[in-house]
Parts: structure tokens; sequence; C-alpha cells
């Protein structure tokens, strides 16, 4: 079985370790360096940011494994916020009263390429669902929609 992790490389503008790279590249707005960090030769990078002068004021700082692990800890953080993000962006809820019963109302889209998708979804307090239909995934989920889908039975919004 052939092993697809990319060889190990600890050079000073160059680190590759894991499924990370490091990449120190001349910042071309200004006179000093930059980092960039790739994920498994992702073509974009999943960090840039400044890098370090080295003594001489002229070149940068060699990488090393200090800088390397804070690097790697720092571009997964900015994946995950991003992640995080992208998720809110896709899947909304707010809570209503129905009857004296609270109520979740989920609308959850999928993008896809070819048209993206999207579900309205009400549950109870005990995760059950009491309703399911599509939407629009232009279809905008406040307290106001989702109380008149409720008052129209759960009926598809048009």
């Amino acid at each position: 079985m052939p092993d697809d992790t990319p060889d190990t490389i600890h050079e000073d503008r160059l680190w590759r370790d894991g499924h990370w790279t490091a990449r120190v590249i001349k910042n071309e707005d200004d006179d000093g360096w930059a980092v960039a960090m790739f994920l498994d030769n992702q073509p974009e990078p999943a960090l840039v940011g400044p890098w370090t002068m080295g003594r001489d004021k002229k070149n940068p700082k060699p990488l090393d494994t200090n800088a390397f692990n804070t690097l790697v800890k720092t571009a997964k953080e900015v994946i995950r916020r991003s992640e995080q993000q992208r998720h809110a962006e896709l899947n909304k809820n707010v809570s209503i009263t129905v009857d004296g019963q609270r109520l979740r109302v989920e609308l959850c889209i999928v993008p896809d390429e070819e048209g993206a998708t999207a579900t309205l979804r009400a549950v109870n307090p005990f995760d059950e669902e009491l309703a399911c239909v599509p939407v629009s995934p232009g279809f905008k989920l406040n307290v106001s929609t989702a109380e008149a889908w409720a008052a129209a039975g759960f009926a598809r919004p048009r």
C-alpha cells in the first residue's frame, strides 16, 4: 500500500510535516515576509500571516519546530472557525410556542453546485419531529415565519 503522506521537509523557508506545509514567501505589498500554511497540498492556503525578519533585517527568520507547531495550531483554528461559520449560515433555528408547547423550528440548507436544497423542520422538546417540509434555500427563518408555518398546520410555505 503506497504512503500518501508527503515527505518531511525541514528547511529555513519550507517546512512540511504530517499534513501541513509552511512556506515563507516575500510579501509583495512591502519589504517584509509572510508565511502561508497549506493543508494536504490544497491549492489555497488555510492561513497567511506576517513572518518575522531575521537578525540581518533583510531575510526572513528560519522556520523551526516551535514556530511550525504554532502555525499548525493557528491554521487549524482558522479552519474550525470557518467551518463553524459555514454551518451557522446553513443551519438556523428559532424557538416558538404553539398551544402552550415550546417547539424548535430548524432550517437546514444543503449547498449543491446544481442547486441548493433546504428543509424546514419542527421538533418538540423531546427532539421528536412534528413536521418536515422542503422549502426554498432562500427561505427566511425567523420567529414570525416559524409561527406562520405552525399556524398554517405546518403546510409547505409558498
